[in-house]
């Protein structure tokens, strides 16, 4: 019987920062194939433009929005493109703990002159010193505990201009079944397959941003949203 009352503290084969070779690759791609067929960086890019409108944002200065647990760097990619025929100039920066992933990313985001990888914890003191405008994540939040989530938006929210957005998983036994059967034809790792139902175990209510936004003092510079396919999009400004 599967139980969606509290968030699983079940483990993932991705949070093992020395995991790689074909595997890796094939987890990497599978998640971009989720995102792409599921309208997982359509929730992003909402959520930045957003924040850009609600804050007035100029166009005379380049923004730097950086991306943590970056992954293969997709969702970056997908901003590139569609900032590309924008007024907005941006700067963008993945930053994950993995080097391995990182060397993935840069690999496949070679043609991007606006975007580059940097192997880094979030936690760290280099983290801080990047200073975004605008920082995101999409499906990464859920790899943290509370204690974690709580001490990682108080640094985001010290080191960016603008506001953060999370992209991530509504935990729910519908989305669980759904992935099952959604995985028998989309998904060929089965590392992706096992990860990805633990990931929507470990993923969100509503209520869980309520509660970290009221432990935060941001209950009045958040907005809880959600999107289709189980996303919440989770926005914080300044």
């Amino acid at each position: 019987m599967i139980s969606t009352k509290f968030r699983s503290k079940l483990p993932e084969l991705m949070d093992e920062f020395d995991f790689q070779g074909k595997e890796l690759e094939k987890v990497l791609r599978s998640i971009d194939r989720v995102n792409n067929n599921l309208g997982g960086y359509k929730v992003t890019i909402q959520g930045i433009l957003q924040i850009f409108d609600q804050q007035s944002i100029s166009v005379k200065r380049p923004i730097k929005i950086v991306e943590f647990g970056c992954g293969s760097g997709a969702s970056l990619r997908k901003l590139a493109t569609y900032f590309s025929s924008s007024p907005y100039q941006v700067e963008l920066i993945g930053v994950d703990a993995n080097p391995h992933i990182v060397q993935i990313a840069k690999s496949q985001s070679a043609d991007y002159e606006n975007i580059k990888f940097l192997v880094m914890d979030v936690f760290s003191e280099d983290f801080k010193r990047i200073n975004a405008d605008v920082v995101f994540s999409s499906l990464t939040m859920h790899h943290f505990k509370e204690k974690e989530i709580l001490k990682l938006i108080r640094v985001l929210y010290a080191n960016t201009t603008f506001g953060i957005v999370i992209n991530d998983l509504h935990r729910s036994v519908l989305a669980y079944r759904l992935f099952q059967l959604y995985a028998l034809f989309f998904i060929q790792s089965k590392v992706a397959h096992q990860d990805g139902l633990v990931s929507i175990l470990r993923g969100f209510k509503k209520h869980d941003f309520t509660n970290f936004a009221k432990k935060l003092h941001l209950q009045n510079k958040h907005q809880i949203s959600w999107k289709w396919a189980f996303r919440y999009q989770w926005i914080i400004q300044h």
